[in-house]
């Protein structure tokens, strides 16, 4: 799986003009199934952005996670982050197949909450507009 965190004061995702996901403070994730990926991947992603400390704490180093600061998760389809760069066109042949995409996007939101993350989601496959405030700002790519 491939993630891009970004930590949020505020993110959103809009589709068709209306709200379907929407959080304040906590990080908006976008995610991306893999061809070969496992649950076990999924889940084992969830812990380790959980438990992440990439959060300021008093005296404004990066020491706290996701759950310490009882922040939220908007988490968004990304299948993009598959792109294979090598020509002028990308090329998406290594995300995971459509239907195994959905069910490991909805496998990981499961393992955010089960890691006790509150959730929020956009709608997998819709063209969505994504709106978000990033705090710091902090990006961080991961891959499992």
């Amino acid at each position: 799986m491939r993630a891009v965190l970004q930590r949020v004061s505020h993110a959103s995702v809009t589709v068709d003009g209306a709200v379907t996901g929407e959080i304040g403070h906590g990080l908006l994730i976008l995610i991306c199934a893999m061809q070969g990926d496992t649950d076990a991947q999924a889940r084992q992603m969830a812990a380790k952005i959980a438990k992440m400390r990439i959060f300021k704490d008093d005296a404004g180093k990066m020491n706290l996670s996701l759950r310490d600061v009882q922040g939220s998760a908007l988490i968004v389809s990304q299948f993009t982050l598959a792109a294979d760069l090598r020509g002028n066109r990308p090329g998406f042949s290594t995300a995971a197949p459509p239907d195994e995409g959905r069910r490991l996007y909805e496998f990981f939101t499961r393992a955010m909450q089960d890691e006790g993350i509150p959730t929020a989601n956009g709608i997998f496959g819709a063209d969505m507009a994504v709106a978000l405030v990033n705090d710091g700002p902090v990006t961080i790519w991961v891959e499992l």
